[in-house]
């Protein structure tokens, strides 16, 4: 996070500012109250006689684009309505208010953003976009491309965490950025005019004024930054009794650069199943650890029995239903989720969430036999599907559906007798026999071959995705091996498939390989 960065530059006497209209953009996501603030400054505006018009261009699904809200306004002259336009026009815009970071970045882009003439009212925290969740690896935009656009493409800025300020006086980011707009000097409008306007709304009143007068002597420069707001840390995995035996037993018989990586793995596979899987795990990564010294690991700080001792770990707890219902059932959730949203204490708090089970995953938990016979039956199989492959809204702490999640997540003991572990199990095993085979011929391609697990997540769709992934950069390493630079070859490989959403790069990483490799065969 970037420290609070104000930039004020003389603004011109106010009646040069009004001679022509005065224009606002306002880029907000879904729920941050970008409709209520614009009431609010054209409400301001009104109070004072002047002219004021609002529009809007809604932007689409959290979160892919922001509603642009728009206002102009001007005081009345010579007795007629001035003409007001329903866009903002680049070059063209006095104030640029953005309740979200990349937002700033995304109006800079627009050309609404203009040096000059333009004063940026920005928010410097982070929502990310769902392209930015939706990448199969670290798809997070890089924020210093913006604030030095910002730097460069201003007339004066402010910009710090008003998120986080609104959230420390218990209400919502829009009273945050009215308050920085009033800071800001650019309406001629008195501090009280804005305090009037809060108060008529009526809702949250004492909240939304409390935050409006932080983020005005944030933005006036009364005040230092207050200490960053806590966040709550994640719900810690339980504490097994027998996880104790089982990481004496791997701090026995592994290498010290390993212990910390393998008693977290051990750590994450009890939690998803029970102490026999964990036993499991420490008998796999003892054999995996024998593979490693006999290919020259001691010489390697131990890097392929590491990273198999992250990888492995998340390849036994793979994600399926029963782990989902298992999460969402869990006993610190409801409160993490109450913090999160700055609920009062005693409020209600229901969680409605939308949950997509194919029938793959609902077939996955049967016991293989059933699933084995079921599969075969194409036209049985589509008929249930039709049923049940329906999207559900679920509120999750209503006493019907926990119970039946709640239920779900119970069937971890019959998990290891099911369809989708012996698939698992099978994939695995594969991914491992190729480890170990390669490291013995080069050591950095078996490690880079552990690591291409990190392409496999999710659930449902994201699986599959991911799985496909994954299965064609495997096979396109096991035509590298034997090469000097097998394993650069298969970085690059692992890198472009966790950063391509949309796979056009890892295909045509992967036919410029099939094409040198193909010429190199034929010569």
């Amino acid at each position: 996070m970037m420290p609070t960065e104000i930039l004020r530059l003389p603004l011109a006497p106010a009646g040069e500012a009004t001679e022509r209209p005065i224009s606002i953009a306002i880029v907000a996501m879904g729920g941050q109250g970008g409709g209520v603030l614009t009431g609010w400054i054209v409400a301001l505006a009104e109070a004072a006689a002047w002219v004021a018009q609002s529009t809007s261009v809604p932007g689409v699904a959290q979160r892919t684009g922001a509603t642009i809200y728009y206002v102009e306004m001007m005081p009345m002259r010579g007795g007629r309505k001035p003409v007001l336009a329903q866009m903002p026009t680049p070059g063209d815009v006095d104030v640029v208010l953005a309740s979200e970071f990349m937002e700033a970045g995304r109006s800079i882009l627009r050309g609404i953003v203009t040096p000059g003439r333009t004063t940026l009212i920005a928010s410097d925290h982070r929502a990310l976009s769902i392209g930015e969740k939706s990448a199969p690896g670290d798809g997070i935009a890089d924020s210093g491309v913006v604030h030095e656009a910002i730097g460069a493409t201003t007339r004066a800025r402010i910009v710090f965490d008003m998120n986080a300020l609104a959230l420390a006086n218990g209400s919502v980011i829009s009273s945050a950025l009215f308050g920085a707009l009033a800071g800001s000097g650019v309406l001629p409008f008195a501090r009280e005019a804005y305090h009037a306007v809060i108060a008529a709304d009526g809702k949250g009143v004492a909240a939304s004024i409390r935050t409006f007068d932080a983020a005005f002597a944030r933005a006036a420069g009364e005040e230092t930054p207050s200490p960053p707001l806590a966040v709550a840390s994640p719900e810690p995995a339980p504490v097994d009794a027998h996880r104790g035996p089982l990481a004496s037993r791997l701090i026995e018989r592994l290498p010290p650069g390993v212990h910390a990586m393998a008693r977290a793995g051990l750590a994450k596979v009890v939690d998803f199943q029970d102490p026999a899987y964990g036993r499991e795990y420490c008998g796999l990564l003892e054999q995996i650890h024998t593979v490693d010294l006999a290919a020259g690991g001691a010489e390697r700080d131990h890097a392929f029995t590491r990273e198999a001792a992250k990888y492995l770990a998340q390849a036994m707890a793979y994600d399926d239903i029963v782990r989902v219902a298992d999460l969402k059932t869990r006993s610190g959730r409801h409160a993490r989720i109450a913090a999160e949203a700055n609920a009062a204490p005693g409020t209600l708090l229901h969680t409605t969430e939308y949950m997509h089970p194919r029938l793959e995953e609902v077939a996955g938990i049967l016991p293989a036999p059933l699933a084995d016979w079921l599969t075969r039956r194409p036209r049985l199989f589509r008929a249930i599907d039709r049923r049940i492959s329906k999207g559900r809204r679920v509120r999750t702490y209503s006493v019907g559906w926990f119970l039946t999640l709640y239920a779900v997540a119970g069937l971890r003991r019959l998990r290891r007798s099911s369809l989708r572990h012996r698939q698992e199990v099978a994939h695995r095993d594969a991914w491992l026999a190729l480890a170990t085979r390669l490291v013995t011929i080069d050591y950095a391609l078996g490690v880079e071959v552990l690591r291409c697990r990190r392409l496999v997540k999710g659930y449902s769709d994201t699986h599959a995705r991911g799985l496909s992934k994954f299965d064609r950069v495997i096979a396109t390493i096991e035509t590298l091996a034997g090469r000097d630079d097998a394993a650069d070859w298969a970085r690059r490989l692992r890198e472009t498939a966790v950063r391509d959403g949309e796979d056009k790069d890892l295909d045509g990483l992967i036919r410029t390989i099939a094409s040198f490799m193909g010429a190199a065969v034929a010569a």
